[in-house]
Protein backbone atom coordinates (compact mmCIF):
# COMPACT_ATOMS: atom_id res chain seq x y z
CA UNK A 1 0.00 0.00 0.00
CA UNK A 2 1.17 3.23 -0.71
CA UNK A 3 0.53 6.69 1.17
CA UNK A 4 -1.57 9.49 -0.87
CA UNK A 5 -2.81 12.83 0.08
CA UNK A 6 -6.00 14.50 -1.00
CA UNK A 7 -6.13 18.08 -2.35
CA UNK A 8 -7.19 18.57 1.17
CA UNK A 9 -4.00 17.47 3.00
CA UNK A 10 -5.77 14.19 4.42
CA UNK A 11 -3.84 11.18 4.03
CA UNK A 12 -4.91 7.52 2.76
CA UNK A 13 -3.39 4.40 1.89
CA UNK A 14 -4.01 2.80 -1.71
CA UNK A 15 -3.29 -0.79 -2.82
CA UNK A 16 -0.93 -0.05 -5.52
CA UNK A 17 -1.54 -3.44 -7.07
CA UNK A 18 -5.37 -1.23 -8.13
CA UNK A 19 -3.99 1.32 -10.16
CA UNK A 20 -4.77 1.15 -13.80
CA UNK A 21 -3.00 4.46 -15.00
CA UNK A 22 -1.67 7.71 -13.43
CA UNK A 23 -3.05 11.08 -15.59
CA UNK A 24 -1.74 15.07 -14.88
CA UNK A 25 -4.26 17.19 -15.83
CA UNK A 26 -3.02 19.52 -13.91
CA UNK A 27 -3.70 17.81 -10.53
CA UNK A 28 -2.73 13.98 -10.61
CA UNK A 29 -5.59 11.57 -11.50
CA UNK A 30 -4.81 8.22 -10.34
CA UNK A 31 -7.42 6.27 -11.99
CA UNK A 32 -8.03 2.33 -10.43
CA UNK A 33 -8.84 -1.11 -12.84
CA UNK A 34 -12.37 -0.38 -11.36
CA UNK A 35 -13.08 3.19 -12.56
CA UNK A 36 -12.45 5.18 -9.95
CA UNK A 37 -10.80 8.30 -10.30
CA UNK A 38 -8.71 9.82 -7.24
CA UNK A 39 -7.59 13.24 -7.11
CA UNK A 40 -3.92 13.26 -5.32
CA UNK A 41 -1.55 16.24 -4.29
CA UNK A 42 1.47 14.41 -4.84
CA UNK A 43 3.14 14.31 -8.47
CA UNK A 44 2.80 11.32 -10.97
CA UNK A 45 6.05 10.75 -10.16
CA UNK A 46 6.06 10.62 -6.48
CA UNK A 47 3.24 8.46 -6.74
CA UNK A 48 5.47 6.15 -9.79
CA UNK A 49 8.49 6.64 -6.78
CA UNK A 50 6.24 5.11 -3.52
CA UNK A 51 5.11 2.23 -6.08
CA UNK A 52 8.68 1.62 -6.77
CA UNK A 53 9.90 1.63 -3.29
CA UNK A 54 6.78 -0.50 -1.77
CA UNK A 55 7.30 -3.13 -4.41
CA UNK A 56 11.17 -3.16 -3.71
CA UNK A 57 9.88 -3.71 0.19
CA UNK A 58 7.51 -6.71 -0.78
CA UNK A 59 10.34 -8.26 -3.39
CA UNK A 60 12.73 -7.99 -0.17
CA UNK A 61 10.76 -9.38 2.59
CA UNK A 62 10.21 -12.32 -0.28
CA UNK A 63 14.00 -12.63 -0.60
CA UNK A 64 14.45 -12.48 3.68
CA UNK A 65 12.22 -15.36 3.79
CA UNK A 66 13.67 -17.72 1.09
CA UNK A 67 16.88 -17.37 2.58
CA UNK A 68 15.55 -17.87 5.96
CA UNK A 69 13.77 -21.19 4.46
CA UNK A 70 17.45 -22.51 3.04
CA UNK A 71 19.17 -21.88 6.46
CA UNK A 72 16.79 -24.05 8.42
Amino acid sequence: MICVHRLNGSEYFLNSDLILYLETIPDTVITLNNGTKLVVAETTEEVCSAIVQYQKLIRAGFSEVKEKSRVS
